[in-house]
Parts: structure tokens; C-alpha cells; sequence
């Protein structure tokens, strides 16, 4: 026996509470259960929800859950009138709106937890699982993610085991029994879903919108403010993927083209006006852009960021491909799609690293690659004219002057420089002598423009690494990178980043810039550097992998997957006749099965049952159990000695299956004799 006596007081209440959940109805157990699930359904919404929202939700499950354990009445009408009046006005002055994605699912998420403080029968349970799966769905609005994927799906098996579980009959069956019936459901239904998953036709999507939130962190923007963030916080996140079609060029090369940014007010870098822009020579029609070598291919897997950027390598001539992209290159070298980027983008490119653009002579350079705001940076200006004495012709020796004060000067890279004044370039060169990129592309362009040299500055990223799990060469948004472009009379627009002068390790394979890892991260890293970095690798792998099977399982895959069938040009009606096949003959294949389920049953069993079918028409009821030797008695009984061949081949038809030693009569020649068989009257 348990002796009570010698167990802790804590060990006590947890075996008491297990005694009694164990003890509880099977409304109350049931009830807790489907709480249980409700809650992981909502809990990802919680970083979406209003807080208010959050706390109602969580108190009114709170609420149901003590209600069941307390075997108390639920609350009346009015209480719902008052709660779904409050929930409607919470939801109204968080939105200003009823409609929409954010305001829909706060009221989802309050209505399902409602409707369980009225779960009085099972049509209110219905209802329950209705919401449930809706707002399991919700999900998906705002993260299409493995992690979020994954618990949708144990959030799937639970509404599941729930709704079985309300179908079984009365009495208290375990859970388990429901939940080994639900897992069954979900793996027949599963080859189904992928066939539809894989064939049915795919439209534009409807979630996956992410928030515009840069402000602080390493990454891309339309604009850059010169030294109005005291620190940069990098951001880990990754921004794209990147296959190679072979070797990939050396990471001194990885440029990333992103935003030009060419008008400047002093203190805030902009793109030049779109009015401006048709001014430019045209890219292709005066062979602005000339590339030299074999180019190099690679497939790109940007993530969404809500702007049209198409990120490739400098500098490619054809745009990148995907089914159903349209993209246009700006005379500034940018590609641009046709509608911002807001969802999983996996597209094609080819690039030139070796190249040259933009014309050769300078009247065909616009002067706003001159511009600079007066009244600002006069020390800069100073030197300018200090560089310029002897050789104001030279501009590549003017460059190459800069670029070696940033060399020799005593300047630094780093992430904290703090706050500038108003004259931004001034401080960098001679004062504070520190900056991140942006303050040296800056400094650098403002002292390029000061010496009579068309200068611009080029944003976008620089760099990557290899993951060795899946050999995907992964960017991140802390290698988003500012670099500068000059003019020079015969070759273009040259490429110059004086980022690489002042700390060379930044740009190549020597000196990535990392950010401070979490405290999982910190603590697995001081253990052992290289499991944390395999790990992270595989984990970024499992997610590349989803991305690129399941989330960027786009409309051209499908078509893809059509001529891999056989199909020279495939479109949407050969997809839809694919997939009405399919159905058809999953229809037939199941009919078939049934067929052969029923050939198949045990003839001897099938041909007993045809007799006592037979007598029941004659009037004598058996029970289906019966064995041919308790029937043969019966015929006897009730017929007379008219049943005597009926009862002797019954006789014989159990000897067949039973006997020690059957007789030599065969089950064919009995399934005739029986249609010859004179029947009792």
C-alpha cells in the first residue's frame, strides 16, 4: 500500500489533483480538454492581439475551466450580452473598424472563447470546433513558418480528438481511443491533401504581409539619415538565399545591388526623383551597361519585405525570371518589380561581376550627381581643395587620395559612433573619425561631389555565407552595406567602397559582423562554439527547406511539375484535368477496394449466410452467430423430415471447415449442391 505519511505534502497535492481530474465527469474532463486546445490555438496570437483581447480570452477560458471543475451553472444571457458588447466596443476603438485581417481576428479569438462559457450541448460544441478550426487557420495570416506550421498541426490533432471524441458514445472513453481514431483520420486525409496541395490551382496569396519595422536595425531602406542613430542594433534575421550555378564569385565581389540614393540635404540621403529618372540614357538603348565574361547564375529566395526591390548581383542585363514577375531596371542599374515583395519570392538571374555603365562622356551625366546643400560641411569642402591642388585633372588620383587618408587617417568601423551634428562629413573626417558604413559612404560622396567628381551612393547588401547543410549561400539583414559609385571619364560608373579602406575585413570571407547571440545562444556557444553554429546551420536548413517545398511551391512549380508529366505547354485547364483524373480514379480505386473487401470475405461465411437468409423467408429466424451443426437441429425442428437433405449438407459444410479429417467434397461442388438442393416447405 501507499503510505501517505512518508510523501511530501507538494507530491501529495499533485497525486490528489491527478485523483480527482481522473474522477471527474466526463463534461468537466471533456470540457477541460477542448480548453486545453483552444488555448494553444490562440497562444501564437498573442504578439498580434490587443492586450486587452489577451487578458478577456485568457480569463474567460480561466472562467469555463473552473466552472467544469466546480460542477457550477454557466452563466446567463445577460452576462454573454454584456461580454459580446464589450468585446464588439474593444475591438471597435483598438481598430476603428469591425472589418479587415486585424480586427477579424480579435473578434474570432474573443467569439470562440465566448462561445465556450455556452457549451451546454453538443450543436454548442460544433460550433466550438467550427471556431476552432478557423482560428487555427488565422494563424497563417501573419507567419507561414515550420515553428507556427508545426503547432497548427498538434493544434489540428487536438480539435480533432476533440470532435471524435464528442461522436463517441456514452460513457467515458479514454482520450487516447479518440486521439489514435483522430491521428487515423489525419494520415488517410493526408495523401488527399497533398494532391490538392500540389495540383490545385494557385492564386495570389492572401496572407503573409509583414510589418514595416526597419527603424534601429541593420537592414534596407528607401532613405538613409546620416547619423541620427547612436547605434545600430544588427539584426540576424535572414534577408535572402542565394544558389549558385557552379562556383560562386569570391565574397569581394558579392555586391548586392539595393537603392540608389543620389540626392542629398544634408543630413538625409534620398533616390533621385522619378520625374528625373527618364532624363537618364536609356540602359539598353545606348549600351550604358557592358559587361565582359561569362556571367554568373545563381537563384535568389528573397524574404518578404514589403518594398519591390529585386536584389541581384551586380550587374545583370536581363531581368530576373519567375512565373508571373514583371520587372523593369532602372537607369541607375536597380531592378524593380511590379508590386512590393510580400510574400516568399524565389527568382532567376544572371549577373556580370566584370562590367562597366553609364556613358562615357560627361555631358551625359545629369548634374544632380553634383548637388550638394550649401551652407553644409565646409571643412570638407576645404579638403577638397587641399586634395585638388596639382591635380584637379586627375580624377582617379583624387579617388585613389581620398581613399588613402581613409587608410592612413586613423578612422574606424564601428556600431556605436553616436549621434552627429549638422555637419555630418566634417565630423567624420576630422572629428570623430568613426562611423558605420553609411557615415563613410556619406563622407566619402560629399568629398567625391566637392572635388567636381559624380558620385552617388549605392545601398544593398555585401557578402553571405555558406550554410554547409543544404549549400545554400545565405545573406543576412547585418550585411545590409552602403558603398559608393563615381563617375570617371571613359569607364562609368566605378564602384568604390571606402567602407574596405578603413576596415578591409569587412568586406570578404575575413570579418562578418555578428550580433550579440541570445542567452540560449550564449550559454550553447561558451559550451561549445561549433554545435551551436551546427546547429544553427541545420535549423536555417530545415526552414530553407520549407520555404522552398512548401511556402515557395509557387504556380510556376505546378506547371513545372505538368512538364515533367509530359506535358509540351502546359496550363491551368491541363492542371485541372490532372487533378479531375486524379479524382476520378481515387473514386474507382475505392470502389475497387470495396469490391475486393467483399470478394474476398470468407466465402464458407458468406455462403452460411445465404441459408439462413433463405430460411428467413421461410419463416425461421437464427441468430447470425449460429454454426451449421445448431442449424441443421433447427431445420430439423421446425421442417420436419423435408429438411433432412438441407440438414445433412449443413452437416457436411461444417465438416469441411472443421473436421480433423474433412470429407473429399469440395466447397464448389457444395456451393452447387445447395442450388440444387430441394428446400423444406
Amino acid at each position: 500500500m501507499l503510505n501517505a505519511a512518508r510523501l511530501p505534502v507538494a507530491r501529495l497535492g499533485a497525486l490528489s489533483n491527478a485523483v480527482r481530474l481522473g474522477t471527474l465527469p466526463r463534461d468537466a474532463r471533456d470540457t477541460l480538454f477542448l480548453l486545453a486546445v483552444i488555448g494553444w490555438l490562440v497562444l501564437p496570437h498573442i504578439g498580434h492581439l490587443p492586450v486587452w483581447c489577451s487578458l478577456l480570452t485568457l480569463g474567460m477560458l480561466g472562467w469555463r475551466g473552473w466552472l467544469a471543475l466546480r460542477s457550477r451553472p454557466l452563466p446567463n444571457h445577460w452576462w454573454m450580452l454584456a461580454l459580446v458588447a464589450g468585446a464588439l466596443g474593444g475591438t471597435w476603438f483598438t481598430h476603428r473598424t469591425l472589418l479587415g485581417r486585424d480586427a477579424g481576428v480579435t473578434l474570432i479569438v474573443v467569439l470562440l472563447a465566448l462561445k465556450t462559457l455556452e457549451l451546454r450541448a453538443r450543436r454548442d460544441a460544433f460550433v466550438v470546433f467550427f471556431l476552432g478550426f478557423f482560428t487555427m487557420l488565422t494563424n497563417f495570416f501573419f507567419s507561414q513558418s515550420l515553428p507556427v506550421a508545426a503547432a497548427m498541426l498538434v493544434g489540428l490533432l487536438g480539435l480533432l480528438t476533440a470532435l471524435v471524441n464528442a461522436h463517441l458514445p456514452v460513457g467515458r472513453p479514454p482520450l487516447a481511443e479518440a486521439a489514435k481514431v483522430a491521428l487515423k483520420m489525419a494520415l488517410l486525409g493526408a495523401p488527399v491533401m497533398a494532391v490538392l496541395f500540389m495540383l490545385f490551382p494557385r492564386f495570389a496569396p492572401l496572407w503573409g504581409i509583414p510589418n514595416d519595422a526597419m527603424s534601429g536595425r541593420s537592414g534596407l531602406s528607401s532613405s538613409m539619415a546620416v547619423g541620427t542613430m547612436a547605434s545600430l542594433a544588427l539584426d540576424d534575421g535572414i534577408a535572402m538565399r542565394i544558389k549558385w550555378d557552379g562556383q560562386p564569385p569570391p565574397q569581394a565581389q558579392l555586391y548586392f545591388r539595393g537603392p540608389v540614393l543620389s540626392v542629398f540635404d544634408g543630413r538625409e540621403w534620398r533616390p533621385l526623383d522619378a520625374r528625373l529618372l527618364p532624363r537618364l540614357p536609356a540602359v539598353f538603348g545606348n549600351a550604358q551597361l557592358r559587361t565582359a565574361g561569362e556571367p554568373v547564375r545563381y537563384a535568389v529566395t528573397l524574404e518578404p519585405n514589403n518594398r519591390p526591390w529585386l536584389l541581384v548581383l551586380d550587374a545583370a542585363s536581363k531581368a530576373p525570371t519567375a512565373y508571373g514577375l514583371e520587372a523593369t531596371m532602372t537607369p541607375e542599374l536597380q531592378w524593380i518589380a511590379s508590386r512590393p515583395v510580400t510574400d516568399l519570392l524565389r527568382y532567376s538571374a544572371e549577373s556580370h561581376p566584370a562590367y562597366e555603365a553609364g556613358p562615357a562622356a560627361m555631358a551625359g551625366v545629369l548634374p544632380h550627381y553634383l548637388d550638394l546643400p550649401p551652407g553644409f560641411d565646409p571643412r570638407t569642402h576645404e579638403l577638397a581643395a587641399e586634395l585638388m591642388r596639382g591635380r584637379a585633372a586627375d580624377k582617379p588620383a583624387l579617388v585613389e587620395a581620398a581613399l588613402q587618408r581613409l587608410r592612413t587617417g586613423g578612422y574606424s568601423y564601428t556600431l556605436e559612433p553616436g549621434t552627429y551634428g549638422t555637419h555630418t562629413a566634417d565630423e567624420f573626417w576630422f572629428d570623430r573619425k568613426q562611423g558605420f558604413c553609411e557615415h563613410i559612404a556619406s563622407a566619402f560622396v560629399v568629398l567625391m561631389r566637392s572635388m567636381n567628381i559624380p558620385a552617388r551612393v549605392v545601398t544593398g547588401f555585401q557578402g553571405g555565407e555558406l550554410n554547409d547543410v543544404d549549400r545554400f549561400w545565405v545573406v543576412r539583414n547585418s550585411d545590409a552595406h552602403a558603398w559608393a559609385e563615381v563617375w570617371l571619364a571613359g569607364r562609368g560608373w566605378v564602384r568604390v567602397d571606402p567602407t574596405g579602406a578603413v576596415t578591409p575585413g569587412r568586406i570578404g570571407a575575413f570579418q562578418r559582423l555578428r550580433p550579440q547571440p541570445g542567452v540560449f545562444g550564449a550559454a550553447l556557444g561558451t559550451v561549445s562554439p561549433n554545435l551551436a553554429a551546427q546547429m544553427r546551420a541545420a535549423w536555417e536548413a530545415l526552414n530553407n527547406s520549407w520555404n522552398q517545398w512548401v511556402l515557395n511551391y509557387t504556380q510556376s512549380k505546378q506547371l513545372d511539375l505538368l512538364r515533367n508529366m509530359g506535358f509540351s505547354s502546359p496550363s491551368w485547364e491541363d492542371l485541372s484535368y490532372v487533378l479531375l483524373c486524379l479524382l476520378v480514379g481515387a473514386a474507382l480505386l475505392g470502389a475497387a477496394w470495396s469490391w475486393w473487401d467483399k470478394v474476398q470475405h470468407d466465402p464458407w461465411l458468406r455462403l452460411l449466410a445465404r441459408v439462413r437468409k433463405r430460411l428467413r423467408q421461410k419463416g425461421l429466424e437464427l441468430p447470425a452467430t449460429s454454426p451449421p451443426r445448431k442449424i441443421a437441429d433447427a431445420v430439423t425442428a421446425h421442417f420436419g423430415p423435408d429438411a433432412t437433405p438441407l440438414a445433412q449438407w449443413l452437416i457436411r459444410l461444417e465438416l469441411l471447415r472443421y473436421s480433423a479429417h474433412p470429407p473429399s467434397t469440395t466447397f464448389a461442388t457444395l456451393r452447387r449442391e445447395l442450388r440444387r438442393l430441394p428446400w423444406p416447405r
